[in-house]
């Protein structure tokens, strides 16, 4: 196998790799006095680093090479999640203030001060499970492709060597070393994917001859109710459902927001990410559709959509550049790897190890962390084989699928917990459990699919982001029902966690930490992204 890089290359790639030590190696050194130093930055982190760090998180190179294959495959149909921006918005408005007058550290701690232990154990469990065999596993998976053939080297080289990179400043710097080596990552991505854009628009003659390259059905978003990839309602409604899932209640992405020392600058931060989130639309996607047309044109040929990025980097880039993006390429896949070893170390420590042993002191706490982070890192590690087996492009399919299934039932206890005082413990963990049997059975159903008939067929078949809508109708109904069929919350246990038990001194506060600036901020990145979904009507 032979690397697409070049001498000056290596020495952009590895001045970028020296960068990144370095940070690693300051945060080493300020030391992490407790475990709100590790998990959470010391809750002092500023809205520019936390912004980018939520976009770091959420690129990973499966997003990367996923998005740019989507792109030259099925054209704009996937920039809905992209348009997910709106929905940051929320986790800063909405979510956050009860967040942090709940002073939780995780999402499932936060369920158990809103309704019991309960839902903290299930969510607790459900996602450390979920992250091992999802966001660790396939991000090693697609790092691994994209580093073996960036670098010219063996699959299995690329992927432990990522990891094991990784790992190690996660397990020794924990939060503060993932946020801050996040900022200089984003920086790197961006830059390298901006340049890709601008340089095969360059090359396909520009905005407008690429239109007439691709064809309207590439720059249509808005595909039929019947469509069975990427209807438009499921596309929509759906995706609101799984993006406010993971937007605004998954710990993955809500730590970053978490190491604020105020709402104000948690906010802020939510907003300048959701800011970054319109920017995968025009570095990845428009790429994909670049790649597409060019081939068209004979200037490139692609076998298989997974290959559209490293194509595009192989084709146009000059000596140096093709460096800084490789860098780019590393720097998504170690970002969301850091992140998701951080948010498992953060879950097993506090929710379960803490849970478990209550009066464990902080330096023992410090050290479970990081034990908690080497097992991630070392199960990422053995399920790479399954994954090599599954496949890139099935995989990423199937995670979309399983992300609809799984965000429902917790979209719904979220929102009914801080929108409705009435919702009680009992609805929630009724809905968390009855959300995954269905889900459960939905995935059983695609598998065995072949052997069906009837209605069973039918709900074995229905579009996964339509599934994601009854399901999300389904729990709503089920979350309301036992409510209302139980007694009522105790609502001292429950103060300034919902709606209708905050006091006077938590609107005041709330008020004071909103500024003109951020709602204008707000205002006009959801008038960009309607300008957007009325432009990519085909």
């Amino acid at each position: 196998m032979e690397s697409i890089l070049e001498t000056a290359d290596w020495w952009v790639l590895g001045a970028y790799l020296f960068a990144l030590i370095g940070v690693a190696v300051w945060v080493v050194l300020q030391k992490n006095k407790n475990t709100e130093d590790y998990f959470l930055a010391g809750r002092n982190v500023g809205w520019f680093v936390i912004g980018a760090s939520i976009f770091a998180s959420n690129i990973g190179s499966e997003h990367v090479v996923g998005l740019a294959g989507t792109g030259a495959e099925s054209g704009m149909p996937m920039a809905h999640y992209e348009l997910h921006a709106w929905i940051v918005l929320l986790l800063g408005w909405l979510f956050l203030p009860f967040y942090f007058r709940s002073n939780a550290f995780t999402m499932p701690e936060f369920l158990e001060k809103r309704f019991d232990s309960r839902s903290r154990w299930f969510l607790s469990v459900f996602s450390l499970v979920g992250y091992v065999i999802t966001k660790v596993s396939v991000t090693i998976y697609a790092g691994g492709i994209v580093v073996s053939e960036l670098l010219g080297i063996p699959f299995w080289y690329g992927a432990i060597g990522i990891v094991v990179f990784t790992g190690a400043y996660t397990i020794i710097g924990g939060m503060k070393a993932v946020i801050y080596t996040e900022t200089l990552q984003t920086v790197i991505l961006i830059a390298g994917s901006l340049i890709i854009t601008y340089l095969g628009l360059e090359k396909v003659g520009g905005w407008e001859e690429l239109r007439l390259a691709a064809g309207s059905e590439h720059f249509n978003m808005w595909r039929p109710i019947n469509d069975p990839d990427f209807p438009w309602t499921g596309m929509l409604i759906g995706g609101t459902i799984v993006g406010i899932w993971y937007w605004c209640t998954d710990q993955y992405i809500v730590q970053r927001t978490l190491a604020a020392n105020n709402i104000k600058i948690g906010r802020r931060g939510a907003i300048f990410g959701a800011y970054l989130k319109l920017l995968p639309i025009f570095i990845f996607l428009i790429p994909g559709i670049i790649a597409f047309a060019l081939a068209q044109q004979g200037v490139l040929t692609y076998e298989k959509s997974d290959e559209v990025f490293p194509v595009l980097v192989k084709t146009l880039l000059p000596v140096g550049l093709k460096g800084l993006v490789a860098g780019g390429l590393m720097a998504a896949l170690m970002s969301s790897l850091a992140s998701v070893f951080n948010s498992c170390s953060t879950i097993f420590t506090i929710d379960i190890y803490k849970k478990l042993k209550p009066l464990t002191d902080e330096k023992k706490l410090l050290r479970i962390g990081k034990v908690a982070t080497s097992i991630v890192v070392v199960l990422g590690i053995i399920w790479i084989p399954i994954m090599e087996k599954i496949g890139g492009g099935v995989l990423y399919q199937y995670l979309q699928s399983v992300q609809s299934y799984i965000a429902p039932p917790i979209t719904a206890v979220f929102l009914l917990g801080i929108l409705w005082k009435r919702t009680n413990s009992k609805a929630a963990i009724v809905t968390l459990f009855s959300g995954l049997v269905v889900a459960a059975l939905r995935i059983m159903a695609e598998i065995y699919q072949a052997d069906l008939s009837g209605v069973f067929l039918s709900f074995a078949t229905i579009n996964f982001a339509h599934m994601a809508i009854f399901m999300f109708i389904f729990s709503v109904i089920v979350c309301i029902s036992v409510t209302l069929a139980t007694n009522p919350p105790d609502y001292v246990a429950i103060r300034g966690l919902s709606l209708g038990t905050l006091t006077e001194e938590d609107i005041k506060l709330n008020k004071q930490s909103i500024s003109t600036v951020d709602i204008i901020l707000s205002l006009v990145l959801i008038v960009v992204v309607i300008g957007v979904l009325s432009y990519f009507t085909g």
